[in-house]
């Protein structure tokens, strides 16, 4: 995104500030920590324990700072991981290789840059265990039915992109997960779980990352 401007976050990794949509891609308390508590941890771990092959779909691939965690954590479990980001307003490779992940993960910044790297609307492999492709579109053109065993939900905040919290949105997300299927989110309004569950999702909330009380994940339970 043009207008975003990078900042430095309270554990040392780099965000986003967007002046279009006056936030910023992560929490100012930690980027790194916050993706990794939500995503990696409340949903990539979880699944992993009983599964070998995992199919995500990311809302919102941003700094790619979420692929970059799960292409990590593919490698160091073993895990084949098929994924799918989606992202309406990507921001530049100049910008992308100024994101200090690599430096702070201890990681040589090739694979990062690579997933910056490969083109829109086809799919890549990054490493045997780790294929990726990223539509350039928004999230109410997402259509997949019974895909997906994990939902990254990170867009910008309800009040911000109220659009992308619909009741219409998330039940695309619903119907994209297989049964028992994960969508996490840092996001934990009310509103939000409220709709969750009119669609047909057990709703948990979780302990939140630093600086923020609660997340949510929501299952998509076996019929």
């Amino acid at each position: 995104m043009k207008d975003a401007s990078i900042i430095l976050t309270r554990d040392g990794s780099h965000s986003l500030a967007s002046e279009t949509f006056d936030t910023t891609y992560h929490s100012i308390h930690g980027a790194i920590q916050e993706s990794q508590h939500i995503f990696i941890n409340a949903a990539f771990r979880m699944k992993a324990v009983a599964q070998q092959e995992l199919s995500i779909l990311e809302l919102g691939f941003g700094t790619g700072l979420n692929a970059y965690l799960s292409y990590l954590e593919a490698k160091r479990r073993g895990v084949a991981v098929a994924y799918t980001a989606i992202e309406a307003y990507p921001i530049s490779l100049q910008q992308a290789s100024q994101l200090n992940y690599p430096e702070l993960l201890q990681r040589k910044p090739k694979a990062f840059l690579k997933l910056h790297q490969i083109h829109w609307e086809q799919e890549k492999k990054l490493h045997r265990l780790f294929k990726i492709e990223k539509l350039k579109s928004d999230f109410q053109q997402i259509d997949y039915e019974n895909h997906f065993d994990i939902v990254y939900f990170d867009a910008f905040a309800p009040d911000i992109q109220p659009e992308l919290w619909s009741p219409e949105v998330l039940e695309k997300t619903y119907r994209a997960l297989k049964p028992d299927g994960f969508l996490v989110t840092y996001c934990a309004k009310g509103i939000v779980k409220r709709r969750l569950k009119a669609i047909g999702f057990l709703v948990e909330a979780l302990k939140g990352p630093p600086g923020k009380r609660e997340m949510t994940r929501a299952v998509k339970v076996s019929s």
